[in-house]
């Protein structure tokens, strides 16, 4: 097994504990709550009670922002969630289509996927569907999604590159998306680049800013947009876990910062006929 599918399976692995764990018990747990910080994976996400469509039993706080919130979505388009969990951005993005649209996650853990149908069956939701996939190699059609939207997921897969060149396949022309997720300006100290628990709570697998900002452009997405950034600060009871007390003022004192941002970009219209511009 080469690195990149060894990383697939430690992420797998994980949020597939996550999505088994039940409900109440994740609610009363630091990992749940926000009482404590001794779990990365929810020190970044925000709040969704304000937003319509917004169904508690399917939000396990792990996204890192609130791309449906910024989507642009219309009634009737149809809209992809890729890495959609327990369908927490589906459900939302549901509410925006209305009945006249269509709304499809994409996970690739198969707990996260049932979880997810047993939450859209109890809503009576008949046009929202989940589909056990890999974001490397999305299982949809090609020119299909109004709208592409993604919650701190890019960010775990290996090849974004190819990730990104598949959102591009994936979205009619003059589609769009908004993705919320992590990157950095700056070094991560190896002691967390190497550590599972990092990596899966979408930290030691961000890369730098420019970077992403650069795959997204070199996809061939047009008019990007940042709608939101947010620093991201790592508390030092997590921190403790991996790095010693000097490494934790050294890693301090560079000045390491880890940002949450949410990025908007279009896929152009091609213009295929004589005169057609």
């Amino acid at each position: 097994m080469n690195k990149n599918e060894e990383i697939k399976e430690m992420v797998k692995q994980k949020y597939s504990e996550i999505a088994l764990q039940d409900q109440d018990i994740n609610a009363s747990s630091c990992c749940g709550s926000g009482g404590c910080s001794t779990e990365v994976y929810n020190i970044m996400s925000d709040e969704y009670g304000h937003l319509d469509g917004y169904n508690p039993d399917a939000d396990l706080k792990l996204g890192c922002g609130l791309p449906t919130e910024f989507a642009k979505i219309n009634k009737g388009n149809t809209v992809v969630d890729l890495g959609s969990g327990a369908g927490n951005d589906c459900f939302v993005a549901r509410h925006e289509t209305g009945e006249s649209g269509k709304v499809i996650g994409i996970d690739f853990t198969e707990a996260m996927i049932d979880k997810a149908r047993n939450n859209a069956e109890k809503l009576g939701f008949n046009n929202v569907e989940f589909r056990l996939g890999d974001i490397e190699k999305i299982p949809i059609t090609s020119n299909i999604a109004d709208v592409v939207v993604s919650n701190c997921v890019m960010n775990l897969v290996p090849d974004k590159i190819k990730a990104f060149s598949e959102v591009y396949r994936i979205l009619k022309p003059g589609g769009h998306f908004s993705i919320s997720d992590i990157v950095l300006t700056g070094e991560l100290p190896d002691k967390i680049k190497n550590a599972a628990e990092m990596y899966a709570g979408c930290v030691a697998s961000a890369i730098q800013k420019e970077d992403y900002l650069q795959i997204i452009k070199d996809a061939g997405f047009k008019n990007s947009v940042l709608q939101k950034e947010k620093p991201i600060i790592v508390p030092t009871d997590i921190l403790k876990n991996y790095l010693t007390k000097e490494e934790i003022e050294t890693y301090t004192a560079a000045k390491t910062n880890i940002y949450s941002i949410t990025i908007y970009a279009e896929k152009e219209v091609s213009c295929c006929e004589p005169n057609c511009c």
